[in-house]
This record gives C-alpha cells, structure tokens and sequence, in this order.
C-alpha cells in the first residue's frame, strides 16, 4: 500500500471522530482572545497523543502548538484557526451552539478538528519512523478580531516564534460556495489587505435657522463622499482589486442645530502594496475638499493584516498531494476576493499557501461565511484531513520541487 493510500484510509477511519470534535467545538465557540475551552480542549486533545510536544500560550494566552519531530530535518507547519462570531445561530440542529450570540459561522469548528485529525494520521507515521524532520500543528486564537492594539492572533504567533525555524506552512479554509469534493486555490495574492480609516470634517457648527453665519461639516460631507467612492471608478486601474466601503457616518443631535463635526468610518481593501499606498493618498485628498469649502479634517488610517500571499510553489506541492489521493478532484483557480485572513502575516515571513475547501450542502440553501445559517457538509472532514497530512509527509520526504533559493519568493513579492 502507497504512503497515499495509507493516509487516505486513515483519514477516512478518523470519520466519525473528526464530526465528535467538530460539533464540540461548533457547541461551544468563544470569541477572539477568549477561546479558554477549546484551546484546553485541543491540549489535552493532543496530549493523548504518543510523541507530542504540546506547548500552550506562545504569543496568546490561548494559543495551542502541537509538535512531532524525529530531531533533525526540515520543519513544516500548519495552521488552523480556533476562534468563533458574534452571531446569534439560526441554525436548528442538535449541536448548534450553547453560547449566546456566539458561533462559529467561518468554519473555524472544521478547520480545528481537521488538524487534530491531521496530528493523529501523522503521529502513526513517526511512530513507525517513516519521517524525518518535524510538523508544527498550529492552533491559532483570534484571526476574526483584534485587540486594543488593532492586532489578531498571527502576529502575535509570528513575533512570538512560532514560526522561526519553519521553512513552510499551509492552512485550509472552509468554502460554502463549492461542493464537497472542488477545491479553490490561487497564487500571489488571494485575499486583501484590510485597513480601516476614521475620518472627521470639522465646520464651525451653527443654529439652524441661520447657517450663513456659520461652516456646515453636512454639507461639506457631501463632496467628500462622491470623491470617496470615485477613488476605485476612477483612480485605480479596473485591473487591480480595490475596495472604499463607508460603514459609518456619525453627526449632529438635533434637528435644528448645525453640527460642528461629522465622523465617518469605513474600510478599504487591496492585494498589491502599491494599490494599498495609493488607496490612503486619494483618501486624504477626498478629505481634504473640505479646506476649500471653510472646514478642516483629520484622518487616521489603521494598516491591518497584509494581503494573503500564497506561494505559487507551495501550491504545487498541495495540488501534487491531493491529485494523488483524489484524482478526480475539481480545483478551481482564482483569488478568494477582499475578505481578510491573517494567514497574511506567516505567509509574509515564509513560504505558505491556503486553500478553500468545498464544504456546502446538498439541499442548494446558500450557507455562506459570517451568516446566521453557515453550516457545512462533514463528509469534507476526512478529505481536508488526507490533503492537509499527505502535503506534509511529500514535504518531509523530499517528494517536492524545493529549489534552494526558494525563500526568494517571500523576500520579494512585496508584502
């Protein structure tokens, strides 16, 4: 039997106990930098298992890191993220969630037990010394939020060392919009950085009923807004992915008085750090309309995560990995869109990739990411697991194409 073959029975045997842990956790999220339970429940979880190196708390306090070494070789990790939503489920299944107003609507629940499953499929071959070198199970708290400091799980993780000494990391996400059995993948840039602006226009505020005599911040609000949603219609080349969204617009307290400031927030969203730069510039020149009408403005822009920057190499070994077990499998080729995923920051620091994993339902229902109703397929469970296993085995026997420069991608692709 192929070392393939091997890690697909496996996978397929850890069935039912990749659906037990999935629905734990998806009865019981907790929110970014809170996931007390399941960060205990993954250590201990890992800890049964014969050969691991469980360490907890490394950059977050909920952080959980599984290692598996057989001493020296090459150091590969993979990434799954533990955390839940602020949404209420709508959902009427028996393991819906237990916490109020609190679920895991991204699938974080499924990519949790995927790599526990992945952990117990690798252990049995270092157990049985088929490996040389060493995989990091990351369990990373917080990539849905950040904290005071604008900061989400990774970065923590990253400056923490978790990943120093890695020399390639990959991570799967759930996708409700393929089915079971399709796959997207994209190289470069795959999803956007995320960055949030406060912008306030100050006038001199007045009565109602004599606004000649003073400086409107509404009024000057309007310019602004068309020069704000022209910065991507005619700023930005239609070929570059851009994004001015206003999510805020705060002003005034009564109907007769004229208000001396208005406040606005939004997000704007891009790949490439020459589009980010560029999107920051236009939007301080959109505010800046107002010093020709009698106002003033100020504008914080708060950088977030990085643009998703998937190795187009690390990509070929993950393609490799599951034609050779699945060899029917669809794989769809193009970027995720301008979500956010703080992935962005180990794929910043070395060679990685994500890919989306068909998860949706048969009955046709829509479930998508963020929503009341997410819900996913289990029988996706063991294909993650087998993909996410055999990946890393090709890696640690030197089944892929690792040319010695390959860090260069990292370097220069400008994240």
């Amino acid at each position: 039997m192929s070392n393939a073959q091997h890690i697909l029975e496996q996978a397929n045997s850890l069935f039912n106990k990749l659906i037990e842990w999935r629905r734990t956790f998806h009865q019981h999220p907790e929110l970014s930098f809170q996931e007390l339970g399941t960060s205990k429940f993954v250590a201990e979880t890992l800890q049964m298992i014969d050969g691991m190196k469980v360490e907890t708390g490394i950059g977050v306090e909920t952080s959980v890191v599984g290692t598996l070494t057989s001493g020296d070789g090459p150091m590969f990790a993979i990434r799954a993220d533990i955390d839940a939503l602020p949404i209420q489920e709508e959902n009427i299944h028996h393991y819906k969630s237990k916490n109020e107003g609190v679920m895991h609507a991204c699938g974080h629940d499924a990519h949790t037990a995927i790599l526990l499953g992945v952990a117990h499929v690798l252990a049995d071959a270092f157990k049985k010394g088929e490996l040389k070198g060493s995989v990091k199970f990351v369990f990373q708290p917080a990539e849905e939020s950040t904290d005071e400091h604008g900061l989400s799980g990774s970065p923590y993780m990253v400056q923490a060392g978790v990943y120093d000494k890695v020399d390639a990391a990959i991570a799967l996400h759930m996708c409700p919009w393929l089915p079971v059995g399709d796959v997207q993948m994209s190289d470069k840039y795959s999803m956007a950085n995320v960055d949030v602006f406060e912008g306030k226009i100050y006038g001199t505020g007045g009565h109602g009923a004599y606004p000649e005599l003073g400086t409107d911040p509404i009024w000057m609000l309007g310019p602004v807004m068309q020069a704000l949603h022209g910065i991507v219609a005619r700023k930005i080349s239609a070929l570059d992915a851009a994004v001015v969204s206003i999510g805020q617009i705060h002003a005034g307290t009564a109907s007769n008085i004229i208000p001396t400031e208005v406040l606005i927030e939004g997000t704007i969203r891009s790949y490439t750090p020459e589009i980010r730069n560029l999107l920051a510039s236009e939007l301080k020149k959109a505010f800046s309309i107002v010093e020709h009408l009698g106002g003033r403005y100020s504008l914080n822009v708060e950088r977030g995560e990085p643009a998703l920057y998937n190795s187009a190499l690390v990509n070929q070994w993950i393609t490799e990995a599951m034609l050779e077990i699945y060899p029917e499998i669809q794989i769809t080729k193009r970027p995720f869109g301008l979500g956010g995923e703080d992935f962005g920051y180990v794929t910043q620091k070395i060679p990685g990739s994500m890919f989306f994993l068909g998860c949706a339902q048969k009955d046709g229902v829509q479930r998508d990411l963020h929503t009341p109703i997410f819900d996913i397929d289990e029988t996706c469970l063991p294909i993650g697991t087998a993909i996410l296993a055999n990946t890393a085995v090709r890696f640690l026997k030197g089944e892929v194409n690792l040319p010695i420069n390959y860090n260069l991608e990292v370097q220069t692709h400008g994240a």
